[in-house]
């Protein structure tokens, strides 16, 4: 897109301003677009904004109606509180974060608070001073060699295939500099993995990455994967929170020959993974597996991602783990708002359970079965702001994961057109001319700032509620609209009472 409009603008320039002089004319419609055409260079070689970079001229319509004006947008386009699946004010949350810029709103929340929909944190007016530190966590059970100390908060998988090559490195790079891990997704790590940042290698139905020619789970290609040092988790995914059951989806047009190499298949055709693995078919298998991939990567953190839908399933691997003695080092929880690239809509809108009572049914079961205090639990589903985060690990989460909100970081506009290749970001797509529009230097910097800006606001949050750690994080500390009308019913027959017994002395 930047070179075409470099040498088309010249051509156009050329032969306006010639007929201009060849015709005598007013010389106003060349200078106007000698201005223009002087924008769109200096919007090629910017690197702040992917969508100009990318769209030179056209993009600042995007500004004009979302930024630029505000009025224009309140009035007649979307307010702070529209949009899906994430509303204006939390990306705007994000972009402000990222840029590390303030992350302050005027005049009160824009939110319709009433009693029946709030939730809230409890504050106390003893409020403690913020911590500086951002929260860390151990993981590793007592089967576990290496274990690894994780941040609080860690960009969630997302493939190298679905996200291009610049915003791996961007994320790579910000993990590095953040001190937090990078899912690699299924697609298997690449080169824009291996950047400096920490990584957890997510092993899918395809075993991207560590399958044989015939598409199975290949030992050897696995231990030579897993004992890079990059490499600090490793990750079972049985089912994810935008189509659990179903089979991940590699569109053709961005299975580009680099990725298929990655990948071991073949380039230009729609990649569909299989809906289960064939390396176990039941709970005592996935766990056999567990201990399989631990013995493989030297004593790595090993854990499995699932989205709940069948209970009894989880009960059976729950059985399983104090039968076999084989425990996983941790367990991410994806909720069915959890997001994706390409999903059937009836997946997206109608298959697993969401992630509080995921986590709520999760964490009541192992506690039940005595074993919480062998493994961590991982949020991953649209935790995206500092108030989903607390809420997560109030339900019982050590951790939390998030893709969508890195993507924001990275520049994502949410277009939703990741499933099409068109990401007018160069965010997640495989087409060189819109890739180009990222800066991976600023890009990473994004990254970098959302995450440890989001954890400040995590720490000023436990703070105002007078906690000392997350420790104390519990779901005591929140408030819901159902207290208040127990309050209304208990007290605000007796107060209504009062003030009409007052009102007949005057």
């Amino acid at each position: 897109m930047r070179d075409k409009f470099i040498n088309w603008g010249i051509v156009i320039l050329v032969l306006v301003w010639a007929t201009a002089l060849l015709i005598k004319a007013h010389y106003w419609i060349p200078i106007l677009l000698t201005c223009i055409y002087a924008v769109g260079i200096y919007n090629c070689f910017q690197t702040k904004h992917a969508i100009l970079r990318n769209f030179p001229v056209i993009g600042y319509f995007r500004y004009f109606f979302e930024g630029i004006s505000p009025e224009m947008q309140q009035y007649f386009i979307e307010r702070e509180t529209d949009g899906k699946p994430f509303p204006r004010n939390q990306r705007s949350a994000v972009y402000r974060r990222a840029k590390n810029i303030s992350d302050t709103v005027p005049f009160g929340t824009q939110l319709e608070v009433n009693q029946r929909k709030y939730e809230g944190i409890k504050h106390s007016i003893y409020a403690k001073s913020p911590k500086e530190e951002l929260p860390r966590v151990w993981v590793g059970g007592e089967q576990c060699t290496q274990k690894y100390h994780a941040s609080l908060f860690n960009i969630s998988a997302m493939s190298f295939g679905s996200l291009s090559d610049r915003a791996q490195i961007s994320l790579n790079r910000g993990a590095k500099k953040g001190n937090f891990y990078h899912n690699t997704g299924e697609g298997g790590i690449s080169p824009y993995h291996l950047e400096g940042g920490d990584l957890c290698w997510q092993i899918g139905t395809g075993y991207f990455g560590c399958r044989d020619e015939q598409g199975k789970f290949s030992p050897e290609i696995f231990k030579k994967n897993a004992t890079i040092p990059n490499v600090k988790m490793i990750e079972i995914k049985l089912s994810q929170g935008a189509k659990p059951g179903h089979g991940g989806v590699l569109p053709g047009s961005k299975n580009t020959p680099e990725i298929a190499a990655i990948r071991h298949v073949l380039p230009g055709m729609t990649i569909i993974s299989p809906p289960s693995h064939s390396a176990f078919s039941d709970a005592a298998g996935l766990l056999k597996f567990v201990q399989e991939l631990r013995e493989l990567s030297g004593g790595k953190p090993i854990g499995f991602k699932l989205c709940i839908g069948d209970t009894k399933e989880f009960e059976d691997i729950c059985v399983q783990m104090n039968v076999l003695k084989i425990y996983p080092d941790f367990i991410t929880i994806d909720g069915a708002e959890g997001g994706t690239g390409a999903a059937p809509p009836e997946f997206s809108d109608g298959v697993g359970m969401p992630l509080e009572p995921a986590l709520i049914f999760v964490n009541r079961t192992l506690n039940n079965f005595n074993l919480r205090n062998k493994l961590r639990v991982i949020a991953s589903g649209k935790v995206l702001t500092s108030l989903d985060i607390l809420r997560a690990v109030a339900m019982g989460a050590d951790m939390c994961n998030n893709a969508r909100g890195f993507m924001f970081a990275l520049g994502c506009i949410q277009a939703l057109r990741c499933n099409t290749n068109n990401c007018p970001t160069g965010v997640a797509t495989q087409d060189k001319m819109l890739i180009k529009g990222l800066d991976v230097t600023d890009k990473s910097e994004r990254v970098y700032h959302f995450h440890k800006n989001t954890l400040h606001t995590c720490n000023e949050l436990i703070a105002a509620a007078g906690k000392d750690s997350y420790d104390q994080v519990d779901a005591s500390m929140f408030m819901r609209g159902d207290e208040f009308e127990h309050l209304s019913d208990v007290y605000f027959p007796d107060i209504l009472g009062n003030v009409k017994q007052k009102s007949t002395t005057y």
